[in-house]
């Protein structure tokens, strides 16, 4: 497999890994019990805090320390706050409380473009290194977000299906909430040079999106708070182990 296609192979994977995740949605044929959904629904909802956490939050301190130093934490914090200010004002803009479900579209969305970004980097960086070893590192790196967005993109469809009632608009809302990820890493594959000092805010942006709306959309749902909290349990340590696993 020559440079361009393992370029090509990991800007597809990532989204093709979150549309399998979307597709979780068909594996439940009927209304779902109200413990199984307050346990997904808590399972989305720990899978977007850890993801927030690991994927977004640390890797965006880590890239402020490079031009903040010893502020870095002032954009982080700056990105995180603006990041629920966006979806409170969108709510706002929608005279009233935002359909449940474009504002979860939303949140998911924001994450997966400094997702895309990452990747889109390490694949301009090893365009300008050259080398095999360059690429395979680039390529590690899309496997790892990929494998990572097959929960996520579950995490979308399934809380999905019961706001909207409808397993295939559900899945296109996963679907589309993964479109984002492509278009971005050819972004940065092309620009990296431009946007990458964006990166730190653009990740603290995406977590505070994500944060609101697991406070106040995802939990609220959760009708059975015991399953809730095991769902929110078991989401969060999934997504650290991947998080944490694949960054080695």
């Amino acid at each position: 497999m020559n440079n361009t296609a393992i370029t090509l192979f990991g800007i597809s994977f990532i989204f093709i890994m979150t549309v399998m995740g979307a597709a979780f949605v068909y594996a439940f044929k009927s209304k779902m019990p109200d413990r199984l959904e307050s346990a997904l629904f808590g399972f989305a909802s720990g899978i977007m805090t850890a993801a927030s956490v690991w994927s977004l939050l640390l890797p965006a301190l880590s890239q402020a320390e490079i031009i903040w130093k010893n502020i870095a934490f002032l954009p982080v914090a700056l990105g995180f706050l603006f990041g629920g200010i966006l979806i409170a004002l969108f709510s706002v803009c929608k005279k009233g409380r935002m359909n449940r479900a474009k504002k979860l579209f939303l949140s998911v969305t924001l994450h997966n473009i400094p997702e895309g970004l990452a990747v889109g980097f390490a694949f301009g960086a090893a365009r300008t290194v050259g080398t095999s070893a360059a690429y395979l590192s680039a390529l590690g790196l899309a496997v790892g977000v990929g494998v990572q967005n097959f929960p996520e993109g579950a995490a979308v469809s399934l809380p999905m299906q019961t706001v909207t009632k409808n397993r295939n608009k559900a899945f296109l809302y996963g679907v589309f909430s993964a479109t984002v990820e492509p278009i971005f890493a050819v972004l940065g594959y092309f620009f990296i040079a431009h946007l990458q000092v964006l990166q730190p805010w653009l990740l603290a942006f995406s977590a505070g999106a994500m944060i609101f709306v697991v406070a106040e959309e995802l939990l609220p749902e959760t009708k059975d708070r015991g399953f809730g909290a095991w769902g929110v349990m078991i989401g969060f340590t999934l997504m650290m182990i991947l998080d944490v696993a694949l960054a080695k």
